[in-house]
This record gives structure tokens, sequence and C-alpha cells, in this order.
């Protein structure tokens, strides 16, 4: 399907980072849809800056989309990007119910962080005088196909825990590049996110469970209700709700040691 909607492929041995590579290739005039792909990275990024950890073996990749709207709608792609590697889990590997979507951009097997989504906006020239900008989107997806990264600070899985027949990355590419496809036509320029937000939230880790969520000057902590109509989550607090733009989301309240904070 990706192929005939004429979505391209680069495929590379190794890069710095596929995201940056896509980067690249925009600043020269790449516009989309194509895929950067690559068996091995040596520099990945995730949120944040964070180091992206890259064995052989796992799913490096990279989106290239222009023409998909308004930069303000740019961070809706992460939810479309969720819901079509979700879908594409599934499909390479037959399994329902062990995968989940966190909020805002991790993909969950059996709660331990299978991989993630790195969304990016770029402004880039157009050449018309009237509209002399335009954003086009990178969306970076990693998914820990043959070997979970050690020594992390939260629990890591890979595809290979669902057993001897998981998927290799080529296998999970291959839903992935077909599912992204689907899922941009569900999400229509942004006309049908209400449809990506529902099928997000039908697989949304921790929906309706205590959570923390880390910001830059606070912990907050409560119900986690909902996502907004724009992607924002909700949390249901002691004090009222609480809009959250970005953070990070982990299980339950914090535990208070003797003494002190844990």
């Amino acid at each position: 399907m990706a192929r005939a909607r004429g979505v391209r492929l680069l495929a590379l041995e190794s890069v710095d980072s596929t995201n940056a590579e896509a980067r690249r290739l925009i600043e020269t005039g790449e516009r989309g849809p194509l895929w950067v792909v690559a068996a091995r990275q040596t520099g990945g990024r995730g949120r944040l800056g964070r180091q992206w950890v890259s064995p052989p073996g796992n799913l490096h990749a990279s989106f290239i989309l222009g023409d998909f709207g308004a930069s303000d709608i740019a961070p809706q792609l992460g939810f479309v990007a969720g819901v079509a590697a979700l879908r594409a889990l599934r499909e390479a590997t037959g399994e329902v119910g062990r995968f989940a979507l966190k909020w805002p951009n991790d993909l969950l097997l059996e709660g331990a962080k299978l991989g993630g989504i790195l969304l990016e906006n770029v402004s880039a020239p157009t050449g018309d005088a009237r509209a002399p900008v335009a954003s086009v989107a990178i969306i970076g997806i990693g998914v820990n196909c043959a070997e979970a990264p050690k020594n992390l600070p939260f629990e890591a899985n890979a595809l290979t825990s669902v057993g001897p027949n998981a998927p290799g990355a080529a296998t999970v590419f291959s839903h992935l590049s077909d599912a992204i496809v689907e899922a941009l036509d569900l999400w229509r320029g942004g006309e049908g996110f209400a449809q990506i937000r529902e099928a997000w939230l039908d697989h949304a880790a921790y929906l309706g469970a205590h959570i923390r969520v880390e910001l830059p000057r606070e912990t907050v902590e409560g119900r986690f209700a909902t996502i907004d109509a724009a992607g924002r989550l909700i949390l249901a607090t002691h004090s009222g709700e609480r809009v959250v733009e970005a953070g990070d989301v982990s299980l339950g309240p914090r535990r208070i040691a003797a003494g002190g904070a844990a």
C-alpha cells in the first residue's frame, strides 16, 4: 500500500540518527513522503535530547512528511504515529493485548518500554512569496526488536520476549509503513483527530490509574482521566483538573521514605 501511495524508502547501513539524516535531506529539498531506515545508529536521540541506545537488529526509522497542514497541528502526528505503530506491532506479532501506548510517545510491551516516537517539525522554504515557509514533519520511530537496552532507569523490553517466532525489524517496518498511511488517511490533516484520539485511548497505558507526571519544576499526581482534543494529558487531582502539555509519566503515587522523599 505505502509504495502504491508514493512512499519512498532510503535504507542505510549506518547513520548517526535517522531523524538527523531526515533533517539534512529536508534542508536539501526533500519533502517526502520518505522513510529513512538504518540498520545501525551511532547517535540516536530520544525526547529532550536524551540518548537513544540503538543495538543492531532493532528498528530505527524516520518518516518525512510534508504538506500535512499548518504547523499548529503537527503535535497530533505523534498520536497518529502511535496508533500506526501499535497496529503494526499487533499485526506483525499476532498478539492483541500485550502492547500499549504510554503518553505522550512510548510503546509498551507488557508494561515495559518497547519503543518510542520522536516528532520534530522543520520549517522549510517553499519558494512561494505568498507562503514562504512550510512545515515538514519528521516522525522518528524506534522499536526494540532484537534487544532491549540495559542499565536504564526504567524497565525495557524487546519483541524477542513474545517467543521464538518474534518478528524482526524488517517485518515490523513492512507493517508500519502501511499502517502509517492508513492512520494518516484516518487523520486527514487534523479533520479526523477525534478518531485518532479514540483509537489511541483504546490502547492507552494507565488510563484511569493514579500516575505521577514529572514536569520541569514539579511533580504532579492524580488520576489519568483522558487526553483532550489537542492531545494534552488531563489529570484529575485533589485540587481539580490539571492539563499537562508535556512530561514524563510513571505509575503510582510517589513513595515517601522515612526521613524524607524517596
